[in-house]
């Protein structure tokens, strides 16, 4: 039949299996729009801004397991849509961009709000297309589809001129195609894992996003069970291991726990599952893990032996190689090993100040009323590492952050995406007041779809990591990082269409966020908190894991 390129890029996204998109008209991407508008199959969200649609299809992605798209029109249309396709790049998020541009003959003369968006994002996508001949569109959809989900997956960036979208061609439907995750592993290779396993005495299990992406939450934990080893994880992992199991240590790196930190460091072999080494774990390279061998099972070639050397390696689908090793080891006996971790556990728990209304409370409240069964996402700051210190995370998909490019403003788009893909779960985004005016827009998304998330701001008047480190290494010099003006941000809540509480006091919290819930409306809840609160534990950048200190090691230092 005979299509115009608009129609196909509609097709195409139903063959998907596409049921939401995220997007914000313009004028190159006008024909698109127009064939939209007769497939109510396909429920396109409206943004306040096209980085909130970025956010939203990864949110959605991250939360569904399946393929985020969102829409953009060319210029600065497309250019909006950076940072959040460099969110999902950083953190392996499967995500197609679709934008348009200028007609072909139009391109490369400076026409108004033409912009090179394929190679403006050549750097943070895993593959870009320009679409100058529509006979080449429907294939070249299908294959931004493919590759976004395949191998260690990331965002496709396809660019479309308007001529193209008006054009006509014959257009042939097509199931899409299931990508097979290729394991590049030996016998050889799984033979020399578990040697290496069955030698050690002393075995810690490092797990990373990977894990999530591989769908390998099972066969971790039959893992850990056999080998008989402690658990960490990275921000991105968060999730893959029941928070509550004996064998977990919680997070490792920066702002991990004593128990992670010194336990990593004390072992004798260190299994990384789908994990990166990046540099908020490690500290130091020299010192990391020190005195243990190093197995590293990822998908990604390109991650063995970049940060860390390793003793051995399995490149391949993490579910995949797991299942292979559990079928080969044999029922290890760690028992003074883990006994020595959990001694650590019980001397060094995570603990706050309870006599105040803290974020550490908020958090714990949070994960209380709603049993742990909660998507959360979060901006970046000191309210990010409190929520994965102190929520409980048990399943995979429910704790969604951005890890690798750290981008404030992340999380209300994201759990705007997480909502749609997600309507029976409760959806809350834990957002410092410093992230939170980046894209507060996006609670016009909310109440205009009514779209009923719960947005928590931890709001403490400052930008709270950041004087957290002037405070402990610049001698409290605090530039530019007050943040005591006159902003109302349950008046502007309201102003948008959303429900808003102000919470002062502890006993306040809980009552406000049940509240929320029982509404079931787009609702703010406003929490003020000290502005001189930090989080512990923590390890200098660069130092030593071991070098991880508390607030009660800061204060013995300095005599208080």
């Amino acid at each position: 039949m005979q299509l115009t390129g608009a129609e196909i890029v509609i097709e195409c996204l139903k063959e998907q299996g596409v049921d939401t998109v995220f997007g914000y008209p313009g004028g190159t991407i006008l024909n698109i729009y127009d064939a939209l508008y007769s497939h109510s199959e396909i429920k396109h969200i409206l943004t306040s801004h096209e980085q909130g649609a970025a956010h939203a299809a990864d949110g959605y992605a991250r939360s569904t397991g399946k393929v985020g798209v969102c829409m953009a029109t060319s210029g600065p249309g497309a250019t909006n849509l950076v940072t959040g396709i460099a969110t999902a790049y950083m953190d392996s998020v499967p995500m197609v961009a679709i934008t348009a541009n200028v007609v072909l003959p139009w391109l490369g003369k400076d026409t108004f709000q033409e912009v090179d968006i394929a190679g403006v994002t050549m750097p943070i996508t895993k593959h870009g297309y320009i679409v100058k001949n529509i006979n080449d569109l429907a294939d070249t959809i299908r294959k931004a589809f493919f590759i976004a989900k395949s191998g260690r997956p990331g965002p496709v960036l396809v660019d479309i001129t308007k001529d193209v979208t008006a054009a006509k061609c014959e257009y042939t439907p097509k199931k899409p195609k299931n990508p097979e995750r290729l394991d590049k592993f030996t016998e050889e290779d799984l033979n020399r894992v578990v040697k290496l396993i069955s030698g050690s005495k002393k075995p810690f299990i490092y797990l990373g996003g990977g894990a999530i992406a591989s769908g390998a939450s099972e066969e971790v934990k039959k893992f850990a069970d056999l080998i008989d080893a402690p658990v960490c994880d990275t921000l991105m992992g968060k999730g893959a291991f029941d928070a509550y199991s004996k064998r977990y240590t919680g997070m490792i790196g920066m702002h991990g726990t004593k128990a992670s930190n010194l336990g990593v460091s004390d072992c004798d072999l260190l299994i990384a599952l789908g994990a990166r080494f990046s540099d908020r774990v490690v500290g130091n390279v020299k010192t990391f893990a020190s005195k243990a061998k190093v197995i590293h099972i990822d998908i990604d070639a390109a991650e063995i032996d970049k940060n860390i050397k390793t003793k051995a390696c399995l490149v391949g689908d993490l579910k995949s190689a797991l299942s292979k090793l559990n079928s080969m080891l044999t029922k290890q006996d760690h028992s003074e090993w883990m006994a020595k971790i959990e001694d650590l556990k019980k001397k060094y728990p995570l603990d706050y100040d309870r006599t105040k209304l803290t974020c550490p409370f908020i958090i714990e409240e949070t994960d209380k009323i709603t049993k742990g069964d909660a998507i959360i996402t979060t901006d970046v700051g000191q309210h990010q590492i409190w929520a994965s210190q102190y929520y409980k995370f048990t399943r995979p998909r429910t704790f969604l952050s951005s890890g690798g490019l750290g981008t404030m403003g992340y999380g209300l788009g994201a759990c705007i995406g997480a909502k749609v893909g997600n309507p029976d779960k409760i959806c809350i985004n834990i957002g410092g007041d410093g992230c939170f005016r980046m894209n507060m827009n996006e609670l016009a998304t909310a109440s205009r779809f009514d779209i009923p998330i719960i947005q928590i701001i931890i709001n403490n008047h400052v930008l709270g990591m950041v004087r957290q480190w002037q405070t402990l290494f610049y001698e409290g010099r605090y530039s530019q990082t007050v943040l005591n003006d006159k902003v109302d941000y349950c008046k502007v809540s309201e102003g948008l269409g959303c429900d808003a509480y102000k919470v002062t006091k502890k006993e306040e919290f809980s009552k406000a966020l049940k509240s929320a819930i029982k509404n079931n409306r787009p609702a703010v809840i406003e929490c003020v908190i000290n502005e001189d609160d930090k989080v512990f534990p923590m390890v200098p950048s660069g130092a030593p894991l071991s070098d991880v200190f508390d607030e009660k090691d800061l204060n013995k230092k300095t005599g208080k």
